[in-house]
């Protein structure tokens, strides 16, 4: 069974003119945050996408695509 873990999503990651880092999970629209430095956007950007899992798991809805194998039952 392949294995999928939250730090193999793919995130894009950037920086502002103003010396901000941003970090997005572009396979997951909406899920984008900010950070003083290039590891805190990413872990920013890590918690918000298992928020977002976590919501719509808690609402019954179904979980983002990246995430549908990171939370699979074997």
């Amino acid at each position: 069974m392949e294995q999928i873990t939250i730090e193999s999503i793919p995130i894009v990651v950037g920086r502002e003119d103003d010396g901000r880092w941003w970090a997005d999970i572009e396979l997951m629209p909406g899920v984008m945050a900010y950070g003083a430095t290039r590891d805190s956007a990413i872990a920013a950007v890590r918690a918000l996408a298992l928020r977002v899992a976590a919501d719509c798991i808690d609402h019954g809805e179904e979980i983002p695509e990246p995430f549908t194998k990171v939370f699979s039952v074997a």
